[in-house]
């Protein structure tokens, strides 16, 4: 029988978070079954299902087939819930992480993700992707939950009703507030493009800046500040500055506010800087106020 020894990071949850953790690819129903069929169990002393395990236990499994071959299965991409509820789904796109399926992201996009989380809960409806992040760009994403409330949702964008703020750093000095109005090419016209700004800390070397989008251009933001003279810090195909240690674009949705499509209420969804977007501004000593990340956060949903 195959033997699991209990880890430092696995030390105080229960068996069932650890076998969820470890096999991924089995459904919870299976799980819950063999934990209360005692067929896992813990030597010294005894295992219960819902007792907190410590560091060095040691798990005994069955010789199970089925275990086997989920065993073996590839572990499922993460999908990091930041809000959810019956019409919508708001997850966070990593740098990196295509939304849609293209060329080099064939086999891992946002749309697999959630495809393959809404298999395992046997969810009756397909998610749809209200709107896009540039591959480099990491934030929320919003998607409908079937075609009605895609629907819905979609007309709320096409509106001009839901609110995308962006985290920037840039080159040079920009003023404490202002508009960005140049026009941006968009299926093979110049069109008309509007990114309003604040500038949150900076120096004569850079600027972090709060973006604003009233309009969705393809690398609209990325453009606009080409224009203006003050290209992304790590924006490579714009020639924006880089830094040391960061390998991607600072450029992070970090809060999307929308009506909800029942009427009554005002969603409001915050998504904290990445931790290698915040190690930069560190080596930069730069400081914002606490309230960009701080204000209209949502209770996270738990993926499953």
């Amino acid at each position: 029988m195959p033997e699991w020894i209990v880890t430092a990071q696995e030390n105080g949850l229960p068996p069932l978070h650890i076998l969820q953790q470890r096999v991924p690819a089995a459904p919870i129903g299976f799980l819950r079954q063999l934990l209360r069929k005692g067929e896992i169990l813990r030597r010294h002393p005894a295992l219960s299902p819902d007792a907190p395990l410590s560091t060095g236990d040691r798990l005994v499994l069955p010789d199970s087939q089925r275990l086997g071959r989920l065993l073996e299965q590839p572990p499922e991409k993460p999908v990091d819930i930041l809000y959810e509820n019956d019409q919508l789904l708001v997850v966070f796109k990593p740098a990196g992480l295509a939304v849609h399926r293209g060329v080099g992201h064939e086999e891992d996009n946002l749309v697999w993700r959630i495809e393959r989380l809404l298999k395992r809960r046997k969810a009756p409806y397909q998610a749809r992707p209200i709107h896009r992040l540039d591959v480099e760009t990491s934030g929320p994403v919003l998607f409908g939950k079937g075609k009605k409330a895609a629907s819905a949702l979609g007309k709320l964008f096409m509106a001009g009703k839901v609110q995308k703020h962006y985290l920037a750093l840039v080159a040079g000095q920009l003023a404490a507030e202002g508009a960005l109005t140049s026009p941006v090419p968009a299926k093979g016209k110049l069109k008309e493009s509007v990114t309003s700004f604040c500038r949150l800390a900076g120096d004569t070397h850079y600027s972090l800046l709060d973006l604003e989008l009233h309009s969705g251009r393809t690398h609209q933001i990325r453009r606009q500040l080409v224009d203006a003279g003050h290209p992304l810090a790590g924006d490579r195909r714009y020639g924006g500055p880089s830094l040391p240690g960061l390998s991607r674009l600072f450029l992070h949705c970090h809060r999307l506010i929308l009506p909800s499509p029942a009427g009554d209420s005002v969603i409001a969804i915050d998504s904290p800087l990445p931790e290698e977007l915040e190690h930069a501004l560190k080596t930069l000593d730069l400081r914002w106020p606490e309230s960009v990340n701080s204000t209209g956060t949502k209770p996270r949903v738990a993926a499953g």
